[in-house]
């Protein structure tokens, strides 16, 4: 009997990771008396005196924030990653630890305190861009820096401790857990079949248009056949590029533009500035060509129901895999449908 995906109880499988998520669509009719989120204050102003990433504040360690007008970056005060860190390796029986080291750096996306990024320009965005290839080349070419993390977590409800427009980037002598699981499956289809297997999905699914989102020359934006979170999407380019570095001005505006297409359309779903955790995944900076890397931009939004309403990773997820209710297809649509 031929699975019913709007109704039936199914599981999916990841591509990029080789693991699997429960869809149950049938229980997004279920009422909910759980948690609900307070929504945040989204008027703010465009300068805060006592926001040590506004142009011209000091920061929490003394040091001072230049009076800057577009992008700027800077090595995190805290950061999580040392340079002068031990590499040195622990093996006692069955406990193995090593030292790591790398650097962690902020990238402010504007001097606007206000804003965010569905609110600023694509010219804006643009430089972002920009400034997120050049982050990527530089510290990638450091010898002991083998993978460059891009990301962003907007909203306090993803853990964001300030509210300035600004995302971070961690580079470390080891690839991660997700980034080595993506690299080892695009790896195993290039060897059998010869192309990339993002740019394979992705001709699937522009045949299918069931999930995609919008799109433009150079980029499309999906929810992901496996998706986990519910309003979960993936931007991917259409050309076969391993990271970001390789993308020409033309491109670098297209990029800006998708990135600003896809997250208005996710503050117009439940009317409120949507929280989610984005990340650029690319090729390893370890000096292989990684040939089998096809970089993608994704983003994970934990609100279900409404704006105050959010999925939560626990019980059967925490000890089984992830859950979600929602389809992928039901989310696609929705997002497609907000202009």
């Amino acid at each position: 009997m031929a699975i019913d995906f709007s109704e039936d109880t199914h599981r999916r499988y990841n591509i990029l990771t080789g693991e699997w998520v429960l869809v149950s669509p049938h229980r997004n009719k279920r009422p909910w008396k759980g948690k609900v989120e307070k929504l945040p204050q989204n008027k703010r102003p465009s300068y805060e005196a006592d926001c040590y990433l506004c142009p011209g504040n000091q920061r929490a360690n003394g040091a001072q924030t230049p009076a800057y007008q577009s992008v700027y970056a800077f090595t995190n005060d805290f950061a999580a990653i040392k340079p002068d860190n031990s590499s040195d390796v622990f093996a006692d029986g069955l406990l193995h630890a090593k030292g790591e080291q790398g650097t962690c750096r902020v990238v402010c996306f504007s001097p606007d305190h206000a804003l965010t990024i569905p609110q600023m320009t694509v010219e804006a965005l643009v430089e972002l861009v920009r400034l997120w290839k050049n982050e990527y080349q530089e510290l990638g070419s450091k010898p002991y820096i083998k993978h460059v993390q891009i990301f962003e977590n907007k909203g306090a409800i993803m853990g964001c401790s300030n509210p300035h427009p600004h995302g971070q980037i961690w580079a470390q002598q080891s690839i991660p857990v997700e980034a080595a699981k993506k690299g080892q499956q695009q790896l195993k289809y290039w060897k059998k079949h010869g192309k990339s297997l993002l740019g394979a999905y992705l001709q699937q699914e522009l045949a299918l248009s069931e999930r995609i989102i919008c799109e433009n020359d150079d980029f499309v934006a999906l929810t992901p056949f496996w998706a986990v979170w519910p309003y979960e999407a993936m931007i991917i380019p259409r050309r076969h590029y391993q990271h970001i570095g390789q993308l020409n001005a033309t491109e670098e505006h297209s990029f800006a533009a998708i990135l600003k297409d896809l997250t208005q359309r996710f503050d117009r779903i439940f009317d409120t500035s949507f929280p989610y955790s984005s990340g650029i995944h690319q090729a390893p900076t370890d000096g292989e060509v990684h040939e089998e890397w096809h970089f993608h931009m994704a983003f994970y939004p934990p609100l279900l129901r409404s704006a105050t309403v959010k999925k939560f990773m626990v019980g059967y997820e925490m000890f089984g895999e992830p859950q979600r209710d929602i389809t992928a297809e039901q989310a696609a649509q929705r997002m497609k449908a907000v202009k």
